[in-house]
């Protein structure tokens, strides 16, 4: 299973920081490729967006939204840089913003 299905299973079971640490890997490997730095930062906007729902459940409000912007900065990339994995990338930018709904507002 490759690490953004893992994520997609993470986020739909709610389970955030797992969410967040089966990307890190893929996203420190992508940073250091001239080539993939973009595609990088989406994954990294996907990170954020998962540790900003964990810090919600937490309590950690303003932590959370501060988080959450990293996310927000990133998320236009999802639609402008091509990837093999754009598609699963659309689908956990959905999932996020339904998660964003259900916790953070």
């Amino acid at each position: 299973m490759k690490d953004i299905e893992k994520f997609l299973e993470a986020i739909c079971e709610e389970d955030f920081v797992e969410g967040h640490e089966v990307l890190e890997d893929r996203w420190r490997e992508l940073k250091k490729n001239p080539e993939t730095l973009d595609e990088s930062k989406i994954l990294k906007g996907l990170i954020n967006g998962s540790t900003a729902l964990a810090l919600k459940i937490m309590g950690k409000e303003t932590g959370a939204k501060t988080v959450w912007s990293t996310f927000e900065k990133y998320r236009p990339l999802i639609q402008s840089v091509p990837c093999v994995d754009t598609a699963n990338y659309k689908i956990a930018e959905k999932m996020l913003d339904d998660k964003y709904q259900k916790y953070m507002i």
